[in-house]
């Protein structure tokens, strides 16, 4: 599993599990970009020879997993479950990780869906609102586009102590290659109106669109972001936005709880979270999965009933979790704690996940590469664009 917050979550729950069944249960925590080549050799070990009974399956991986025919179908076993409930899963995590070509092999774990994370304290700074209404003769108001966006970013962008040098960025911005960058640029894609491929798995990026999204991801990245974004990751990023030194940040929605968390930020109570502006993000989760390889797929299907149950999902979701169940964002005592998760649950219905395709992590390379390229200004926007849509035609499945 991840080193995340959900996965510390689940393992602060292990003693439930074993006190209850009487097994011991290992979880193995890896940096996430060690993950895929560390599951692969497991994955192809034969039946019920390898070295995992349950994995978590990032959204990445599903085509891929799925077409090599690495996992296990779980309709039998849900079919006769007395506490797996299918139907309280939002529709859009079951299509991401639960189901495949009609059959179910996972059960969604958590969402990492996209959003706009914000000082709150700042953008109801009556101060700040008169100069925004100065400055550009309107009221402040959150954005609704990715225009909007760059024109509040860059409002909020400032030197604070007066010694010439900006200290306050308006965007906190992740652009490291391969995966930080191309999850982020994804949203203002979407948001744009653009997508990378329909169902069928055609290429519907079109040079028009994605141009305008890039070029709008670069003016950010170059105007109201730190010096060195370019080459941050997800622990540079939270970094600026933790220690208070930007306004906002497109990121994990489940950064709240841990933005709210003292030992771990500087802005408690100060951040609320919305919709990317425009409306539609990108989706990513996660999901609980039986590798034909587990030598145990028994056990691992208990530990699943057991931990996607509502009580424990519940759980998790009050200790910070990212919740994938419609009655968990909707029990009274995670909105009471989380009123904002009933904001999420719609962010998470409407994104859109990333491209269903079996070489997608191939993708992401790509599109670190132009965007990287794109940036560091040794290719055009029309150029990078060109080349993804090119790049993604010959790694689209056929």
């Amino acid at each position: 599993m991840e080193g995340v917050p959900d996965t510390e979550y689940v393992q602060a729950q292990l003693s439930q599990f074993e006190e209850l069944t009487g097994a011991k249960v290992n979880i193995e925590v890896l940096n996430y970009a060690l993950m895929h080549e560390k599951l692969v050799p497991q994955l192809t070990a034969a039946e019920g020879s390898g070295s995992y009974d349950l994995i978590v399956v990032d959204n990445y991986w599903v085509a891929e997993f799925n077409r090599a025919g690495w996992l296990l179908a779980l309709d039998d076993r849900i079919a006769s479950s007395e506490t797996v409930q299918v139907d309280q899963y939002l529709p859009s995590m079951m299509e991401m990780v639960g189901t495949y070509q009609g059959k179910t092999y996972m059960l969604p774990f958590y969402n990492y869906a996209m959003a706009l994370v914000y000082r709150n304290d700042l953008f109801t700074d009556p101060t700040i609102q008169q100069e925004y209404k100065e400055q550009f003769g309107k009221d402040i108001a959150l954005p609704t586009s990715i225009p909007e966006y760059l024109e509040l970013a860059k409002f909020m962008t400032r030197d604070t102590d007066g010694n010439g040098t900006v200290d306050f960025y308006g965007a906190s911005m992740q652009g490291l290659r391969p995966d930080p960058t191309a999850m982020e640029f994804l949203n203002y894609l979407y948001s744009m109106g653009g997508t990378m491929y329909d169902l069928e798995g055609n290429v519907t990026l079109t040079q028009e669109v994605g141009v305008a999204a890039l070029d709008a991801y670069v003016e950010a990245m170059k105007t109201s972001a730190p010096p060195g974004s370019p080459s941050y990751g997800f622990d540079e990023a939270f970094a600026i936005v933790a220690q208070g030194d930007a306004f906002s940040y497109v990121t994990y929605n489940w950064m709240v709880p841990v933005l709210d968390d003292p030992e771990k930020s500087e802005v408690v109570g100060k951040m609320k979270v919305t919709a990317v502006p425009g409306g539609i993000g990108l989706l990513g989760g996660w999901g609980w999965a039986i590798p034909k390889s587990s030598p145990n797929p028994d056990a691992a299907w208990a530990f699943i009933e057991w931990v996607e149950s509502f009580n424990v999902a519940k759980e998790r979701a009050l200790l910070g979790g990212a919740p994938t169940r419609a009655d968990v964002f909707q029990d009274a005592d995670v909105l009471a704690k989380y009123p904002h998760y009933s904001d999420v649950e719609k962010i998470v219905a409407d994104s859109i996940m990333f491209p269903m395709q079996s070489r997608a992590p191939q993708i992401v390379e790509v599109l670190g590469r132009v965007i990287s390229e794109t940036i560091a200004g040794s290719i055009t926007s029309e150029e990078a664009i060109q080349q993804l849509i090119t790049e993604a035609e010959n790694l689209a499945d056929k």
